[in-house]
């Protein structure tokens, strides 16, 4: 069974790159814009493409089994159409809710068997406190108690990977919202990464003037839009699951536990 991964050179897709190997699949192709510099694990075919360029599909489709799409919205419509006419049998999509809904009813509405991964928050983002709490070890934000269940990249392209290397029916059709394993507060996170890393890390609530101020320069002028999904969250509080558990037999990593990875991130540089 050929497998295709695409956005195979970004964070989440060169991790289901690796996973897909670890469990066994020796058919991997891996869409890039720039197969020299993709550095692929040995084995993996990069073929030349890219999901904005719907021209350069068609070759990459052709003899797809199986394909994890990390969707482009302004192209989705024509990339499932492609995928569909190729004869592709499934896809892993990562997509959602809220302002992610008109992707995933395009994706369950393609006629192509698939499943959903609605992942919501990802640990990741949290990095944009790394400046905070490296000059103050103080987060400073204007929605404390808003709830989240942050997921980690790792554990996504886990989930997406073990759905990819052994299809099973009770999947098709699902959209999973798979999630880390706690409920916290942004509050919370901001302390649970503090321990993580091995200091007090302290959140302030503040104005969201001075929040978008602080974040721009890191969100590349996407903090209005980012803080505007964190607000509509306050009457949402996202629940944890056990999803990523269940789909891959290892537990989500814990906030804690991904900051503990990731400490190079929010430490001071030593000399």
């Amino acid at each position: 069974m050929t497998i295709l991964v695409t956005g195979a050179t970004a964070n989440i897709g060169r991790r289901i790159v690796g996973h897909l190997i670890d469990l066994g699949a020796n058919d991997i192709r891996a869409l890039t814009k720039d197969p020299a510099k993709a550095d692929l694990p040995d084995g993996v075919q990069p073929i030349t493409g890219y999901l904005g360029d719907p021209e350069s599909l068609p070759a990459a489709l052709d003899g797809v089994d199986r394909m994890y799409l990390a969707p482009l919205p302004k192209t989705l419509d024509v990339t499932l159409e492609l995928a569909k006419k190729a004869g592709v049998e499934y896809v892993v999509a990562l997509s959602g809710a809220a302002h992610w809904q008109q992707h995933a009813d395009a994706v369950a509405a393609s006629g192509l068997v698939n499943t959903q991964l609605g992942p919501g928050e990802f640990l990741e983002n949290f990095a944009i406190w790394a400046e905070q709490v490296k000059a103050t070890r103080t987060v400073r934000e204007p929605y404390p108690a808003v709830v989240e269940s942050p997921i980690s990249m790792a554990d996504i392209a886990r989930v997406a990977a073990a759905l990819l290397a052994k299809p099973d029916q009770a999947h098709y059709g699902q959209m999973y919202p798979i999630t880390g394993p706690q409920a916290l507060t942004r509050a919370r996170i901001a302390e649970q990464i503090g321990a993580g890393i091995g200091v007090e890390v302290t959140y302030e609530q503040c104005g969201r003037a001075e929040a978008e101020e602080r974040f721009n320069p890191v969100m590349g002028g996407q903090a209005s839009w980012y803080l505007d999904t964190i607000e509509q969250s306050i009457d949402h509080p996202q629940q944890a699951n056990n999803l990523v558990a269940d789909l891959t037999g290892t537990p989500a990593q814990s906030v804690v536990e991904w900051a503990a990875a990731n400490a190079q991130i929010f430490r001071r540089p030593t000399c």
